[in-house]
């Protein structure tokens, strides 16, 4: 048959939706998921992942690649352009809470290391044992775990150009194995810390709709966010999503012109940096927005909405686009890799987090979750000790990121240190360790690294 337009993008978003719902769907009727909060999305995205390459569904592996990429770009656009509301501005500022959010902060510049470090050198191990892994191999650990599914996968294409073969799907094990850690480690952790009354709002049964993922029926509703436009006129979800449209012509237009200044393979480098780039011009408009006196016309909350929206289906697709048959030639290095890297990465946050002088479990948690999955997965496993976010941790989380915005810039140009500035491996390694000392340093300095609160519990 003769199909006269292109629906092969449209279908793999059809699929992705499908693979959403089935998340759904399990999450709300399974209870073995529901102990360990699975977010659907991440469900989904293994149940597609099964179904692809049992040839039930096919959709090539480079539009799945695509869909993460520019969801990845859209959801740190959709960040730059939100809006707090009055009560996060006013809350914002407190020294209990911004010493929550500076702890976060540096304890993510110290898991940086413990991640990078041991991947660099297992990466030299290996190829003394007759590997031939590429030289950056071992930093997907940090790019996957802390970073997240959209850095692996941005840095992972820029790699390939570089000569790295495989590195996107590579990088997008190394991330989907990381959201396994967040919640396999984390959730029994929480419990763990629920039983012995470690959390600041004491609590024994968790609420069914956080446990099934679903608003029961007859349950209160949070509003969505408010409407800004006139519906007659045009929808505010579309005026706000065409905001983040402006902000992706005028990124791309700002990338492309910069790259066409530079030497090829820093201009191939510059393309993963589009999602900060992209954060950047959205904060440049919302000010130009606010100073031409318009700022009333967006909302917050709908904002929030798009953010989530992109966050879901980003991590949809990266699971789906991890090549297994890729995978398996890598199994042992990637598996040796990622578990070296899930223990001693649990094993330090745990040791800082027993050492913070107030709400240890609900940032231990929030922290442990952002550094193995994404800031997503902090907030779920929060919400097992916190469920109605009644403590500072939540708020925290999100401003941690002010803070944080050093080691993770730092950390993704470290990664690529080897192949942009023909950096040896020690050396890298030792600027990462350089970062550590730092993070390590300024904890003590600021008071935030005491003595462990459950040494005779």
């Amino acid at each position: 048959m003769n199909i006269p337009f292109p629906f092969e993008p449209l279908l793999a978003f059809g699929w992705l939706g499908v693979m959403l719902l089935i998340g759904i769907f399990l999450r709300a009727k399974v209870p073995f998921i529901q102990r360990l909060l699975f977010p659907s999305c991440l469900l989904g995205g293994l149940i597609g992942l099964a179904f692809l390459h049992s040839g039930i569904v096919k959709i090539e592996t480079s539009l799945l690649e695509s869909f993460a990429y520019h969801f990845f770009n859209i959801s740190f656009i959709s960040v730059g352009l939100t809006v707090r509301t009055p009560e996060e501005k006013a809350a914002y500022g407190g020294k209990e809470m911004a010493k929550g959010s500076l702890w976060m902060a540096l304890v993510e510049g110290i898991t940086i290391p413990i991640q990078a470090i041991p991947g660099g050198l297992l990466v030299i191990a290996f190829n003394y044992f007759g590997y031939d892994l590429f030289k950056t191999f071992g930093f997907f650990a940090p790019l996957g775990f802390t970073e997240g599914p959209g850095q692996a996968l941005s840095i992972g294409k820029v790699w390939e150009n570089l000569g790295f073969e495989h590195a996107a799907t590579i990088g997008l094990t190394f991330a989907t194995v990381g959201f396994l850690f967040a919640f396999f480690v984390g959730v029994p952790l929480a419990n763990w810390g629920l039983k012995r009354g470690r959390a600041a709002q004491p609590q024994t049964v968790l609420p069914k709709d956080l446990l099934t993922g679903v608003i029961g029926k007859g349950n209160p509703r949070e509003s969505a966010g408010s409407l800004t436009m006139h519906s007659a006129n045009v929808e505010t979800l579309a005026f706000q999503l065409s905001m983040v449209g402006l902000v992706y012509l005028l990124t791309y237009a700002l990338v492309y012109g910069i790259g066409s200044l530079l030497q090829p393979e820093l201009a191939t480098t510059l393309w993963g940096f589009f999602f900060f780039l992209g954060m950047l011009v959205a904060q440049l408009v919302r000010f130009v927005v606010v100073k031409i006196g318009y700022d009333h016309l967006r909302d917050g909350g709908i904002q929030r909405r798009i953010t989530g929206w992109s966050v879901d289906f980003l991590i949809l697709s990266t699971v789906m686009a991890v090549q297994l048959v890729i995978v398996w030639q890598y199994v042992v290095p990637i598996s040796v890799i990622c578990v070296t890297v899930g223990v001693l990465t649990t094993l330090v946050v745990i040791y800082l987090g027993n050492r913070i002088p107030s709400l240890n479990l609900e940032r231990t948690l929030a922290i442990y979750g952002t550094v193995t999955g994404t800031v997503s997965s902090g907030l779920l496993l929060l919400r097992i000790v916190d469920p109605e976010f009644r403590t500072s941790t939540a708020m925290e989380l999100g401003y941690m990121t002010i803070f944080a915005s050093a080691p993770v810039l730092g950390t993704m140009l470290l990664v690529s240190a080897p192949v942009l500035w023909g950096w040896s491996l020690e050396l890298t390694m030792g600027v990462f360790a350089g970062m550590m000392v730092i993070s390590l340093i300024l904890l003590k300095a600021l008071g935030l690294w005491g003595k462990n609160r459950y040494a005779s519990a």
